[in-house]
């Protein structure tokens, strides 16, 4: 694309790699198109929608006069898949941070986790994660998290449209959920530890998609780069 196109306003759908945060995505993209299509430094350019370091999967990153699509995208439903890791917790509700407490799973099986999914189905009430983004008092709730702090944390309603176990191997437990804008499926994994008299954490999570935007028509950020250097 010429550098007029990226102004105009481009969606482009990128697969983020683990361990990257969405700000190093949208860090990486801005320098590359700068540097190698010649865009204004001051050039508009963010995401839509933040990943954790932890996950991969599609992430909408917006160039030009396309930013004010931003928070329409954002409020679109998305598709998750991934794993919880069933009799274990963590404070983080992921591998952020290690195992806190351990449950017993002797009780659960496949008819038990296939009933518990029908409670999660449709308009709940949710926590976030104390180790999330979310302001509380001007201060971000994992700035807390780290420093020790008890803190309450209220309940926000979110909706889970689609909540489907994709495969069952105790421990590890896989699903596939289709939720509204502001749904942490580390809460998620949480709540249905609990739900079954035991523990879970989120061990694996990628996002495969926005609205109709598809993760299958995603690029990695790598071969973003070398399909910009060989032109």
């Amino acid at each position: 694309m010429t550098p007029e196109e990226y102004l105009e306003g481009q969606v482009l759908l990128i697969d983020k790699p683990l361990k990257w945060s969405s700000f190093q995505a949208v860090n990486k993209l801005k320098y590359l198109l700068i540097n190698k299509v010649g865009l204004p430094k001051k050039f508009k350019i963010g995401h839509a929608g933040t990943l954790d370091p932890l996950a991969t999967g599609l992430l909408l990153i917006c160039t030009g006069k396309f930013t004010k699509k931003i928070s329409e995208l954002q409020g679109q439903a998305k598709e998750y898949t991934g794993t919880f890791y069933i009799g274990a917790t963590t404070p983080s509700y992921d591998l952020e941070t290690e195992i806190d407490q351990t449950f017993p799973t002797d009780h659960i099986n496949e008819d038990l986790i296939h009933e518990t999914v029908k409670q999660f189905l449709g308009e709940i009430d949710q926590k976030p994660p104390i180790f999330s983004a979310i302001k509380k008092d001007g201060v971000r709730l994992y700035e807390h998290a780290r420093a020790g702090e008890s803190i309450e944390i209220e309940s926000r309603k979110t909706t889970i449209h689609e909540f489907e176990i994709t495969r069952i191997a105790l421990p590890e437990v896989d699903f596939r959920v289709v939720c509204s804008k502001g749904t942490y499926i580390r809460s998620l994994a949480y709540d249905f530890g609990k739900a079954m008299n035991s523990g879970s954490h989120l061990t694996v999570l990628r996002r495969t998609k926005i609205g109709d935007y598809d993760v299958k028509n995603a690029i990695d950020i790598n071969l973003f780069e070398e399909e910009l250097l060989k032109k």
